[in-house]
């Protein structure tokens, strides 16, 4: 019946909603739902599989968290370890207190390069600077120095992607690796994440879905564009890697059964560390790139992460009391927050709402 359940909102969703993704339903070792809609190129009608690679915008900062961690946890790290002197440029609006304890958890302060809190459209930035000159990390320097700080280091929280941008030039400087080569090598091998990958949207890469927001035109109606000017065309230690709804759920799986780290490594990288002044946010609080939601005791009942960028619309979560892992994956503008609750309601979860989406009002098409 639960299962029978899930695949009626999956029909609902491409059906009245245009649903275009991928949705994987999983408690302990049972596979509930794995099914995939839509398509994965509009213009040849390529449908979306199982094995489609989809980009996943922000849930590749739990690879950014992940990758600190191994490094902390060998000793070439700590998480007081400050980002300035990793840098190699003059940023004076950032602290020399600010540590990749503050950058993982949201609580850095940086001055954002689009403060999406604030409303603020990444897009933008491309005006004057071509996406395309973006590729590696230090690219992003220029970006992520120049606006004042918000807060001094520890004094708030507020979602940042910079911060993220940053902790990657210090993974980089320790290891002598580019970040995409040490997340490929020391994440995704290790967690089995055979389909994973920093697929380049300029590149030829193979079962790869393309990615499509809506444009409205002035007159009236609109239609389907690629994404491909909206942000840079790589995967970077803030967003953008490639893949599978299958090698997500590994990875939420490596990590509780301690294969990337050692078990108190692990079980701190995904422990509650900051929390926000309003607890009917979502996310309540945040761990080292996880976003938590805690019962009235403090346990820990909900723990993910989310991305949207123009065209792309993730969720994943782990649901620590019933052992179950929600991923939605979509190549088009939708509300998966509102698909993943209703799936939450259909499998017995408790659900509560979304962050970095406030998008609840964002309807697929």
């Amino acid at each position: 019946m639960i299962n029978a359940n899930l695949l009626d909102i999956l029909e609902r969703y491409e059906r009245k909603r245009d649903f275009s993704g991928v949705c994987l339903v999983k408690q302990g070792d049972i596979e509930i739902v794995h099914e995939a809609r839509g398509l994965a190129h509009r213009g040849f009608g390529v449908p979306n599989t199982i094995e489609t690679r989809f980009d996943v915008a922000s849930v590749t900062k739990l690879f950014t968290a992940a990758a600190v961690m191994q490094l902390v946890d060998r000793g070439q790290l700590t998480l007081d370890t400050p980002l300035l002197p990793y840098l190699g440029v003059d940023a004076p609006h950032i602290s020399p207190d600010v540590t990749l304890y503050h950058a993982l958890t949201h609580s850095s302060g940086i001055g954002d390069d689009a403060d999406e809190e604030a409303g603020e459209d990444y897009e933008l930035l491309f005006i004057d600077t071509p996406n395309y000159a973006i590729r590696e990390t230090r690219d992003f320097i220029p970006q992520c120095t120049c606006r004042e700080a918000i807060f001094p280091p520890g004094q708030g929280v507020r979602y940042n992607n910079c911060a993220f941008v940053l902790t990657g030039l210090v993974i980089e400087a320790v290891t002598k690796m580019s970040y995409r080569d040490y997340v490929r090598e020391h994440i995704f091998r290790p967690a089995g994440m055979t389909q994973s990958d920093f697929c380049a949207m300029d590149g030829v890469c193979s079962d790869m879905a393309e990615h499509y927001k809506w444009v409205e035109h002035d007159g009236g109606g609109g239609e389907w564009r690629k994404n491909i000017y909206s942000y840079p065309p790589i995967g970077s230690p803030d967003g953008g890697a490639t893949i599978t709804a299958a090698d997500l759920e590994r990875f939420y799986r490596a990590v509780r059964e301690h294969r990337l780290m050692s078990p108190e490594a692990s079980a701190y990288l995904m422990t509650p560390q900051v929390m926000r002044s309003n607890p009917e946010d979502w996310p309540q609080g945040f761990a080292f790139g996880f976003e938590l939601e805690l019962d009235e005791s403090g346990a820990v009942i909900k723990i993910g992460k989310e991305g949207m960028n123009a065209g792309v619309c993730s969720m994943s979560a782990y649901y620590p009391p019933t052992d179950t892992t929600i991923i939605v994956l979509a190549n088009q503008h939708c509300n998966v927050w509102a698909m993943v609750e209703e799936i939450e309601k259909g499998n017995g979860q408790k659900a509560k709402g979304n962050s970095e989406g406030s998008t609840s009002s964002i309807e697929c098409g």
